[in-house]
């Protein structure tokens, strides 16, 4: 339950239009209202400054305006963006009332995925003809063939979104490209999908912008890369001809034990590890990792581990390691 206080801030209120208020945590539908109480006192509060219309149909109680503190936007009319997410997000889902769902990077924001700045607008998916159009703050979009159920729409922290391969795929071209690769690894990573998933959702979108470069790191998360670092070391270090054919994230099991090798060359039995600069600021971290390089070794598998730092700055010298290595394992013809 929000935390507010509406007995000051929407004091001389019909004590009605209060209750539904502080039943809606902070927000009351016109449509709703209008069964209980009459139209005048609905417009009463309004013109009163107790309740602040943010969406048509759509009103909140006026002390939850910027009652976060920060600011969220520069627009003095934007009453939307003055909101706090949760409340902004609800508003937005009461505007549609049952026909269309959160989307693009409001959609990745409640899948965890991506946080969206306050200063952006809401995204929302609607089917054609719904009648529904972009306001100050809220950005509608009409899908043909879009359905307000499962399994195109699903229910998210209580929160109609479209699914998640659909939003990483509308979201792609909205975000700076420094910042496209993190949500959609991460969802792998967090098997919310799978690569072969966001291909599918790709696929009825041949005109995306930035298609291509979404296409290739969909094909680099099915070749087994795992991170911004892997995906570097594909590009950078761990190819061409004078290496032999490597695996990514191949399954090795230690007795009981399920680990996951970054890169793996089979013949010479060497797992080449690619660790972020999290994994060295982290004594906990160390451990695991000294722990599991321990059991790997029990298998006869070497394990070859490379900072960020290093990959990076000394490339053409890492290069002639792992070649060196990698002869110096290789069983004698």
């Amino acid at each position: 339950m929000r935390h507010f206080l509406p007995l000051r801030t929407v004091v001389g209120v019909n004590p009605v239009l209060r209750s539904l208020v502080d039943l809606g945590d902070g927000l009351v539908m016109r449509r709703l209202a209008q069964q209980v109480v009459s139209r005048q006192i609905l417009d009463s509060a309004a013109r009163s400054g107790r309740l602040r219309r943010v969406l048509p149909g759509v009103y909140v109680d006026a002390g939850l305006l910027d009652a976060t503190g920060d600011l969220v936007t520069r627009d003095s009319t934007d009453a939307l963006g003055r909101l706090d997410a949760e409340l902004r997000r609800r508003a937005v889902i009461a505007y549609a009332d049952g026909r269309g769902a959160l989307s693009h990077l409001s959609a990745l924001d409640v899948w965890g995925l991506c946080r969206q700045p306050g200063t952006e607008p809401q995204h929302l998916s609607v089917p054609e003809h719904t009648g529904l159009r972009s306001r100050t703050g809220l950005v509608v979009h009409q899908r043909l063939g879009l359905v307000i159920a499962s399994p195109q729409v699903l229910s998210r922290r209580g929160l109609p979104v479209t699914r998640i391969e659909q939003s990483l795929v509308d979201a792609w071209p909205l975000l700076p490209p420094v910042d496209r690769p993190a949500p959609l690894i991460r969802a792998v990573n967090d098997r919310l999908t799978t690569p072969r998933r966001v291909a599918a959702a790709l696929r009825i979108a041949p005109k995306l912008a930035g298609c291509a470069e979404l296409r290739r790191l969909i094909d680099l998360l099915a070749a087994g890369c795992r991170s911004a670092l892997e995906i570097w070391g594909h590009d950078h270090v761990f190819t061409g001809r004078d290496l032999p054919p490597l695996q990514r994230q191949v399954r090795v099991q230690v007795a009981r034990r399920t680990f996951y090798l970054d890169v793996y060359a089979e013949r010479e039995r060497v797992n080449f590890e690619l660790d972020g600069a999290a994994s060295h600021a982290d004594p906990r971290q160390r451990e695991i990792d000294l722990r599991r390089d321990a059991a790997l070794a029990t298998l006869g598998i070497l394990v070859v581990r490379y900072a960020h730092r290093r990959l990076v700055r000394e490339t053409a010298e890492v290069r002639r390691e792992i070649r060196v290595i990698l002869a110096s394992r290789r069983p004698p013809t």
